[in-house]
């Protein structure tokens, strides 16, 4: 398969999140959860932010937290999902509301030096080119700013992968990016102190149609380039859940997931310095 059939179609995406907005919050176990941890670090952090981003907010469920950490700051949340933000805008209390802006996140509509915290769960790996969003979140970010995030790496679902595997040879499981492309992105595009793990978290399922009913219900199936263009049919789906059997242990099939973190800094801009043409012919 070419690698570009393995990236992201945003639009199929975007479609995706805007269907799947009435009912994620009731699917979303595993995002709150990393949410959550996410949230955790900031502990860690020695920053008082005055304006923060929540980037690729989905509902909003992160906002209600920043808010009650950060009493004196103002919250945008952002999301390439209208149905998402309408949600979303009715977190936090009557006066204290999150200004709510419809983008994507590689073409942002926020001035420079804009945003003192870049906060951002579980949203990257929908992003198609991971460098100019590394970049258009520099530019926004103030000096001094920090820019703290998850997102999927490539073991993620990696049993459902397998099964796919034995069934045809289309992408039917989306891919996503190594820790170290990630944090070799943050270097390219001079963000200071970058800084990188991973953790693996898994869920288990009574059978593999409830994980895929599960990944719809949050917008997460399948919308990479090269996926399947037609219906799957009962006898694929049948050797799919067959396939999957395999990785039945104690009475349940795991889906595993790889959830890549990482913060970074938005250092000083060397300043540079003009010399005359006169003056070097001199010298």
């Amino acid at each position: 398969m070419h690698p570009s059939e393995q990236l992201p179609d945003k639009q199929l995406a975007k479609r995706s999140f805007e269907r799947a907005a009435a009912g994620y919050d009731r699917a979303a176990v595993l995002q709150r959860e990393v949410a959550e941890r996410l949230l955790q670090r900031l502990d860690l952090m020695k920053i008082e932010p005055r304006r923060i981003l929540d980037l690729g907010c989905g509902t909003g469920g992160c906002i209600p937290a920043l808010m009650r950490r950060y009493r004196g700051a103002e919250v945008v949340a952002l999301d390439i999902a209208q149905p998402m933000l309408l949600r979303a805008q009715q977190r936090g209390r009557w006066l204290r509301k999150p200004r709510c802006v419809c983008a994507d996140a590689e073409r942002l509509p926020l001035a420079a030096g804009s945003f003192d915290l870049l906060f951002s769960n579980l949203m990257l790996q929908w992003c198609v080119d991971i460098e100019a969003v590394f970049r258009e979140l520099r530019r926004v970010l103030r000096p001094g700013g920090l820019l703290l995030f998850t997102s999927f790496g490539p073991d993620t679902l990696h049993e459902l992968r397998t099964s796919w595997a034995q069934v045809d040879g289309y992408a039917h499981v989306n891919a996503f990016l190594d820790m170290h492309d990630v944090g070799d992105a943050l270097v390219k595009t001079r963000f200071a102190d970058p800084v990188m793990d991973s953790e693996r978290l898994t869920l288990t399922y009574g059978d593999a149609r409830q994980l895929m009913r599960e990944l719809k219900q949050i917008g997460a199936h399948n919308v990479t380039s090269g996926r399947p263009r037609g219906l799957t049919g009962k006898s694929q789906l049948q050797r799919l859940l067959q396939a999957y059997e395999h990785f039945r242990r104690a009475g349940v099939l795991p889906a595993s997931y790889e959830i890549v973190n990482g913060h970074a800094w938005r250092g000083e801009d060397s300043a540079t310095m003009a010399v005359p043409l006169d003056r070097t012919r001199r010298a």
